[in-house]
């Protein structure tokens, strides 16, 4: 895999296209049609966001029982998003885009939420945006990622790779939650598959792969729109259940434009939590959304980038500091946006699938997005059965990176065995990476290794240790 410098800056040879000078595409092997197609593909398999982070939130209430309206965090969620994306193709140079954090959410719907008033909850985000940044700016951050074992960084790609296939297949509804007296997960649904929505996925899968390893350009963007088409025409001839498709249902919809409604944004409050919650129970939620954010963007910003060819054979990446900070200003647009948390996705794998290497595709990724605000009837059309199978593909292509592991080193391999199954077990990248290191830091120290333990890595496994304590921790403090 071809090595590149990631710096930001703009070049200043003459001649050059402008394109080349802000993004130097031709310098990391790619094209601008490429970098295109990948923007384009990671924001079709991420457009399901614009949909699922406001059925999420729009679901949970707040201490006054409080809904927020769907429109208005369609629009705050779309906004952070296309921001986000925008900053890091602009600022970073990398192909990563951005959106409110499938980790964050839950946390902020339903642990934040039930104890404080919305604006309060939206302002602890924009808090954790901060000491993110915080931690980026000064160095703290890049510290901590290159303290990890490069063992457990490679592990880190194959469980993300697990991970979002491991989504995928959810989503489109291939892998089904198992009977309570049976197996936890099933082939489908009741253990077979059934109903045209896995058609549709199955159509798109065989034909990305077949598109793939014949080497066709786009080949994941065709596949997507094929099967688009594919599932338009069978909805609205055998007229399937909208429950039967999730949350994008694949109808041509009656208007395509809509006004945004900005009507939460900068509604914050940073520190009314702490009064209204209680220090404790605000203090554990910010821990809890610092640590997820942390931790899930440093995984999945590794991850990527390391498929993309942008991190060296040390398992260093140049200029992942600004990346970082980055991220946690994409959390603070988030927060005060009122949407919850922008970070960096996983999906940002199938642009890198695509060819993508430069900050152009998460410019266009980011355009996309700002579009959304104004075309949020078309936010639906392309069904998750259509474009999750970009993320089975994806996952693949990454495990490719479990090469790199000495499985013959049992003090390493175990670690990162528990990095990679954690991930896709337990739905969370966090929980991969401590469990990892938690294992490395034990094992190295049984055996006596304690100088081959970075000070740092002996302070992560601390963290982690609480944080998989937390429950217990908070009930002996409440006393």
């Amino acid at each position: 895999m071809t090595q590149v410098d990631t710096r930001p800056e703009v070049s200043t040879e003459p001649g050059r296209p402008p394109l080349e000078r802000l993004f130097r595409i031709r310098e990391r092997g790619s094209t601008v049609s490429r970098e295109i197609r990948g923007g384009i593909t990671t924001f079709l398999a991420m457009a399901y966001v614009i949909l699922l982070v406001p059925l999420i939130l729009s679901s949970a209430t707040d201490i006054h029982g409080a809904h927020l309206d769907k429109a208005q965090i369609t629009t705050a969620t779309a906004f952070a998003a296309g921001l986000s994306t925008i900053l890091m193709g602009l600022v970073g140079n990398v192909p990563l885009a951005l959106a409110a954090g499938l980790g964050v959410v839950p946390v902020v719907a339903y642990q934040a939420a039930p104890h404080m008033t919305w604006p309060q909850t939206m302002g602890l985000v924009a808090l954790m945006g901060v000491v993110i940044v915080i931690m980026a700016a000064t160095g703290l951050r890049t510290m901590i990622i290159n303290a990890i074992p490069l063992a457990i960084k490679n592990a880190i790609c194959v469980g993300i790779g697990l991970f979002i296939a491991m989504i995928g297949l959810v989503s489109a509804g291939v892998v089904g939650h198992g009977p309570s007296d049976g197996p936890p997960v099933t082939l489908g649904v009741g253990g077979h598959l059934a109903g045209w929505p896995v058609v549709v996925f199955g159509f798109s899968l065989l034909m990305m792969l077949a598109l793939y390893i014949r080497k066709v350009p786009g080949a994941i963007l065709i596949s997507i729109a094929a099967s688009t088409v594919l599932a338009i025409i069978i909805n609205a001839v055998a007229k399937i259940p909208n429950k039967d498709w999730g949350t994008a249902v694949p109808n041509v919809p009656h208007n395509f434009f809509a006004a945004p409604n900005f009507g939460l944004m900068a509604h914050v409050d940073p520190v009314g939590g702490f009064h209204t919650a209680g220090a404790l129970t605000a203090g554990v939620v910010l821990f809890t959304l610092v640590l997820t954010g942390f931790f899930d963007a440093m995984g999945t910003v590794f991850g990527v980038c390391d498929e993309a060819g942008l991190v060296d054979e040390k398992g260093n990446m140049p200029g992942m500091g600004k990346v970082l900070t980055l991220d946690g200003i994409a959390q603070v647009i988030g927060g005060v946006s009122g949407g919850a948390g922008a970070t960096v996705y996983v999906e940002s794998a199938t642009g890198v699938g695509e060819g993508s290497r430069t900050g152009l595709t998460s410019l266009v990724s980011g355009g996309l997005f700002a579009a959304v605000m104004f075309f949020t009837p078309i936010a639906g059309v392309v069904p998750i059965q259509a474009a999750s199978p970009a993320l089975v593909l994806v996952g693949a292509l990454m495990m490719t990176q479990a090469r790199k592991i000495d499985w013959n080193d049992l003090e390493v391999a175990i670690p990162a065995f528990l990095t990679i199954v954690a991930m896709p077990f337990t739905y969370s990248i966090t929980n991969g990476v401590g469990a990892g290191l938690i294992a490395y830091t034990v094992i190295k120290a049984a055996r006596g290794k304690f100088r081959e333990i970075h000070w740092l890595v002996w302070v992560v496994t601390a963290v982690f240790a609480c944080y998989f304590a937390i429950s217990g921790i908070e009930v002996l403090l409440r006393g």
